[in-house]
């Protein structure tokens, strides 16, 4: 057959097919942003919803986690927000004071997907800004204890310290022993994390009830930080940043530090980069409590699935937040990516319930905190570790130094005042 037979029928084929089409429904299409590797994670997790759902059309974006802040806040300036997102609990705040974000109390009421009392109450709570829901737990994360087990059983403190006053005695016998220079604890100056923690556990607020003015002065979060200021001046944690310490895990393998206060992330981190030598000797545990009221409260963490207010397929939205809120779904995105499930129902599956590593997690995570939900907390954060830092320098007592962060965080929440002192003058 010529080519110029060919051309009528190759026409007729391409008619054909745009008539064939002609009928089908154009698909709503969702745009979902996800940060980091779970952003990768979440394009095969979603397989599923897809041929569940062939009306929704779901694009997911991956955001660098180091560049996702800034990104979602300039897409909301510049009205290209997406449908759906994930972030961090701690960014909803500021979402919730830039109206950027949907209230979920009504949908999560008529939801038959989504049950309130299956989720860790602490992380929930990260969620709820003046009494309304503005996201659904994703995934957990809090801080506990990653340990050497053989060079604390050495020092005789098995089984791990309750107490602080135990564990601060742990250390001092970790020290001690023999073998060459270690440290009892690896606490990076740049970390907030710590002193915040041991501050929720003595009770401390942070900030005032209003969340208007800094309470770092306050007798409760003095106690923790003494406490946190007392172990470097022992010479029990090395005096080093984040960027200073190298290969953690190779030197936590070599024994140059027998405890460190991580995240879950290092769950697969450690099982990846440790020898397995020091793969038989590694273990984790609840954080300490200042009294008997073990374990002592730890963050939390993680990240939500928020629905964007400028959406114009909210329901959409919300049906993809409700597919990944089912506990086999969870399950499953943790076997993908190592996060840990928001949902207390996926823990009861052999891969977590039969992991004595991650059990830690799952008792820490019954009892953790909420940081203060404004949108100011970042920067409060950041300016903790830099104020703290002058405690550990010796370059400033801490009554010196809590004074000083106080009137920081003062100057950061100005604004918040002055919105506040509006508010009650105008009646609202």
């Amino acid at each position: 057959m010529s080519c110029g037979e060919l051309r009528p029928l190759v026409a007729w084929a391409v008619v054909a097919a745009a008539g064939c089409g002609a009928g089908t429904q154009p698909q709503e299409v969702v745009r979902f942003w996800g940060l980091g590797r779970e952003g990768e994670v979440v394009e095969e997790l979603l397989d599923p919803f897809r041929a569940e759902h062939p009306e929704l059309a779901i694009e997911v974006q991956q955001i660098p986690f180091t560049a996702a802040h800034e990104k979602l806040l300039t897409a909301l300036i510049g009205g290209a927000a997406p449908d759906l997102a994930q972030v961090g609990n701690t960014w909803i705040p500021e979402f919730v004071v830039l109206d950027a974000v949907e209230a979920l109390d009504d949908r999560l009421g008529q939801s038959s997907v989504i049950a309130r009392d299956d989720y860790f109450a602490g992380v929930w709570e990260t969620n709820v800004v003046d009494g309304r829901l503005y996201g659904v737990p994703w995934y957990v994360d809090t801080r506990i204890v990653f340990y050497r087990t053989d060079l604390l059983g050495a020092a005789g403190c098995e089984p791990f310290p309750r107490t602080w006053q135990s564990w601060l005695e742990c250390m001092r016998r970790v020290v001690a022993l023999p073998g060459g220079e270690r440290f009892a604890i690896l606490l990076p100056t740049d970390e907030w994390a710590q002193p915040v923690v041991f501050g929720m556990q003595q009770g401390a607020t942070l900030l005032t009830g209003d969340g208007s003015r800094a309470a770092f002065s306050s007798p409760e979060f003095a106690r923790a930080f003494d406490f946190y200021i007392q172990i470097f001046d022992e010479h029990l944690a090395p005096v080093l940043s984040t960027s200073q310490i190298g290969n953690v895990y190779q030197q936590f393998a070599e024994g140059r530090f027998a405890m460190y206060i991580t995240g879950p992330w290092n769950l697969g981190e450690f099982r990846r980069r440790l020898p397995p030598s020091a793969l038989a000797v590694w273990g984790t545990a609840p954080l300490p409590a200042p009294d008997d009221d073990w374990p002592g409260a730890s963050l939390a963490g993680g990240a939500s699935l928020v629905v964007f207010k400028s959406s114009e397929r909210k329901q959409a939205a919300w049906q993809v937040v409700e597919y990944l809120s089912r506990p086999e779904v969870q399950l499953e995105f943790y076997r993908l990516s190592g996060d840990l499930p928001a949902r207390v129902t996926a823990w009861e599956d052999p891969a977590l319930a039969d992991d004595p590593q991650a059990a830690a997690f799952f008792t820490q995570l019954g009892k953790v905190r909420p940081v203060p939900r404004v949108a100011e907390w970042e920067q409060i954060a950041t300016r903790l570790f830099e104020r703290a830092e002058e405690a550990i320098q010796g370059v400033a007592t801490n009554q010196q130094v809590l004074a000083g962060l106080d009137r920081d965080v003062d100057r950061f929440l100005a604004k918040r005042r002055w919105v506040r002192r509006r508010a009650e003058g105008s009646g609202s």
